[in-house]
């Protein structure tokens, strides 16, 4: 009789249990006569794993810029850059470059970029930088006159700074070319940080 008792007592438990548990399927509506009709709404939930009853979220942002841009100048004042910097698009959406923004670092200061006969009458140790940066095939964004520490190169995406997603792999990354022209330095440095590029990214929307 114990036994018996124990039994319907989790039958009961188990049938509140599955009463309220949700299950994804794909309930059925039936057509009851040749040539009718029944809809089907196509209902999209995006989650964490990809499952029917996952936790909700959108989908995620990977992108990949470059941690340094390094520059060398010799002693006769021509630069040398990196060739192989590039953003890269690890997301399964498009992407695109919001904003480029240089902000000088460790006391220096920007000016306009162009040939180094420019800073030919500048000081010596005046720290100045003259940057001009290149998304893909767009256009060169350079620094301008001023003296100023902090320059918007890019405020718009434009030609160059679009992504597409992960899997396209001709699409999906963007070169970044650059160049620079800096004042004379009286004494050796290395690795010295003179500035900082931020590169701001959004979904292309």
């Amino acid at each position: 009789m114990k036994n018996c008792k124990k039994l319907i007592a989790l039958c009961l438990a188990l049938a509140t249990i599955f009463s309220f548990t949700v299950f994804a399927s794909a309930a059925g509506t039936d057509i009851s006569a040749s040539g009718d009709s029944a809809s089907a709404a196509v209902n999209l939930s995006s989650t964490v794993d990809g499952s029917l009853d996952g936790d909700p979220a959108p989908t995620a942002m990977s992108v990949t810029v470059p941690t340094v841009l390094p520059i060398a100048v010799g002693t006769d004042g021509t630069v040398t850059t990196a060739t192989d910097a590039k953003i890269v698009n690890n997301s399964y959406g498009a992407v695109r470059v919001a904003s480029v923004t240089l902000e000088a670092a460790g006391g220096w200061r920007l000016t306009a970029f162009g040939n180094k006969s420019s800073l030919a009458g500048e000081k010596v140790d005046s720290n100045k930088l003259g940057f001009s940066i290149t998304l893909g095939s767009g256009a060169a964004k350079n620094t301008i006159a001023g003296s100023s520490t902090s320059q918007q190169l890019l405020s718009a995406p434009e030609t160059g700074c679009y992504m597409s997603g992960e899997g396209d792999a001709a699409r999906n990354s963007v070169s970044v070319k650059y160049d620079a022209i800096v004042t004379p330095v009286s004494k050796a440095v290395t690795n010295t940080g003179i500035a900082t590029v931020l590169f701001v990214v959004e979904w292309d929307i």
